[in-house]
């Protein structure tokens, strides 16, 4: 079996995807992976060919590079649109003389999804958030900003669309390729346990896999509690929250580890406390491995990594998708969610992390979590599943 793999260059949205491109492999599949640059070693490494995609992607200007750090739906959809017509001479081809079987594509990976349109090949969807349909999208809470930013940002979609419709792209409407149908194969990184509204969702069309992570012996927790910040690798350029965070935990019996990403020096956040440690990036599966408790912006990733290692979270998430999650985490008992006035304010802060540590039911509901989440298919079940959407397709 070919198998043609498309994702957007983001870590939460590739890291979930390498085992079950290993485990497809390691059964003999040949895997050909359009990413970028920085994710070449790990697909690689996980027995894929691949394809660089990082020459294809349309130059930006300051504007627009400032609406994409920003996560602006409108700005992200605009670029993703115009990469497809930079990349349709090229997959076009690969397609005809490669000859793939399938088609796997990251939910938000517009080249992906058009590719399998435009060539009529069975593909599945790779979604490394929850499965959104009419029921389990109510979980979604927008601010006015985002709000405002999809209806205002309506014509330059539609202008993007009509240029990719002379290429054999027949797009209805943003809508039609931003949403998935309820018949499309659908990979979920998460458990039915998890899903909102799981039961909205049949089995036949829908694989709830479990997170796809590099697992990590947890550690036995001796000494003081470590106390993991991360804010993921997007919007982390919060050095406001991370003084406070510092302030709060300043002589407190506990270690705070932060890892603040590249978008700022830590230098700027001033000498540290003893107990206190800034780093760019971090192994993060072995630091939740020690971890008594996780701030987490509720990234699926993150959230999902944290449950994975029994670690209750305290959440602060920063976008509508985020909150999603984090409103989820906080029902299964696994998380509490952060009021925004505590991330502002080092008394209310220390608060908060302090009656989190303390919390029996919180590392309860994230034991509870753990469990369910490792019951899961995992890439095997993965693989399972698009080894079906194959052989069906052939089938028929």
């Amino acid at each position: 079996m070919r198998v043609l793999w498309f994702c957007i260059p983001a870590y939460g949205h590739t890291n979930p995807t390498i085992e079950v491109v290993r485990e497809l492999t390691r059964r003999g599949h040949e895997v050909r992976y359009y990413s970028f640059e920085e994710f070449r070693e790990r697909i690689e490494d996980a027995g894929a060919q691949f394809v660089a995609c990082d020459s294809f992607l349309p130059p930006i200007d300051e504007k627009a590079e400032r609406r994409l750090r920003r996560v602006s739906t409108t700005e992200m959809s605009v670029q993703s649109f115009r990469t497809v017509a930079n990349l349709d001479p090229v997959v076009s081809a690969d397609v005809a003389s490669w000859r793939p079987d399938v088609v796997v594509t990251d939910s938000a990976c517009f080249w992906g999804k058009l590719t399998a349109a435009k060539h009529g090949l069975p593909w599945v969807c790779s979604t490394t958030t929850f499965a959104f349909n009419e029921h389990s999208s109510k979980y979604m809470s927008h601010s006015a900003s985002e709000l405002a930013d999809l209806i205002l940002g309506m014509p330059r979609l539609n202008r993007e669309i009509r240029r990719l419709r002379p290429l054999g792209y027949h797009v209805k409407s943003a809508l039609d390729i931003v949403s998935n149908k309820p018949e499309d194969n659908t990979i979920v990184y998460t458990s039915r346990t998890f899903q909102p509204c799981a039961e909205t969702f049949d089995e036949e069309h829908y694989r709830f896999v479990g997170p796809s992570v590099r697992d990590v012996v947890p550690k036995e927790k001796t000494g003081r509690p470590l106390v993991y910040a991360s804010l993921g690798t997007v919007i982390n350029d919060r050095p406001g929250f991370y003084c406070t965070l510092i302030e709060a935990l300043r002589d407190a019996d506990v270690d705070l580890l932060i890892s603040c990403g590249k978008a700022f020096d830590p230098a700027q956040l001033g000498a540290l406390p003893d107990n206190v440690r800034v780093e760019h990036y971090v192994d993060q599966m072995e630091v939740l491995s020690r971890a008594s408790l996780f701030v987490t912006h509720c990234g699926m990733n993150s959230a999902s990594e944290g449950m994975w290692m029994g670690v209750p979270e305290l959440l602060f998430p920063l976008t509508g998708e985020q909150r999603a999650v984090a409103r989820r985490v906080a029902e299964v008992g696994a998380g509490m969610a952060l009021k925004e006035a505590a991330a502002r304010d080092a008394a209310m802060l220390r608060e908060a992390i302090l009656s989190a540590l303390a919390d029996e039911r919180l590392r309860e509901g994230a034991a509870r979590m753990r469990d369910d989440l490792r019951a899961c298919a995992g890439p095997a079940g993965a693989a399972d599943f698009i080894e079906r959407v194959a052989r069906r397709h052939v089938e028929v």
